[in-house]
């Protein structure tokens, strides 16, 4: 039998309130009586009965994360039309959701940071599923010759790790420039795909003969 609405809106209360604690708190401190208080709920009771335990709460928010993700980044992607396009509205979607949604992600940072192995299994089975999915469109693309020659894994991966790396500054700088770095990702592996006969041609001095 399916979730009534009431126990649905009581689950999200209690998960984003999840989210809050973590992302101010830490994974460390996100207690059940923290996140009681939080929610505004009576008792810690409140969430042994809608959760088996704490791995159960946490599981849920990573969860509630990554549909916060896909709901801000998908649109925008499919927007777009051409496997160029679609990258670079992906990178930017990216690096711009930790703008957009700040506690989401810090809080996800916090549980794989602290969790250890069911947190990070459950998050990497997620990341490595889109990353094949992602091979999959840049070797569809390099058939159709809109990408060049590369190894298509290599550059999902480098593309993954950019995006990491450049939300990790953005979560401990809140003065960053977000959507500037963001555009300059994605202008770095544009380039990086362009098939080679659409390459800049090499730039000469005034006076050289062409």
């Amino acid at each position: 039998m399916g979730r009534t609405f009431t126990e649905s809106a009581r689950r999200r209360q209690i998960v984003e309130a999840a989210i809050e604690v973590i992302a101010d708190a830490g994974y460390a401190k996100a207690s059940f009586a923290r996140i009681a208080k939080h929610a505004g709920l009576s008792s810690t009771g409140m969430i042994s009965y809608y959760f088996k335990g704490k791995d159960d709460l946490l599981r849920e928010v990573i969860a509630e994360v990554m549909r916060v993700s896909e709901a801000y980044m998908l649109p925008r992607i499919e927007a777009e039309t051409g496997p160029r396009a679609r990258l670079r509205a992906y990178i930017e979607s990216n690096v711009e959701l930790a703008a957009a949604h700040p506690r989401e992600l810090a809080a996800l940072v916090e549980i794989l940071n602290g969790q250890g192995d069911d947190a990070e299994g459950q998050f990497a089975a997620a990341r490595q599923a889109v990353m094949d999915f992602q091979e999959h469109l840049v070797r569809t693309a390099q058939a159709d010759g809109e990408y060049g020659p590369f190894d298509a894994r290599v550059l999902v991966t480098a593309v993954r790790g950019a995006i990491d790396a450049v939300l990790v500054r953005v979560l401990r700088d809140p003065q960053m420039d977000v959507a500037a770095s963001a555009r300059e990702l994605a202008d770095l592996f544009d380039r990086a795909v362009r098939p080679s006969e659409v390459c800049m041609q090499p730039h000469r001095l005034p006076g050289e003969d062409a």
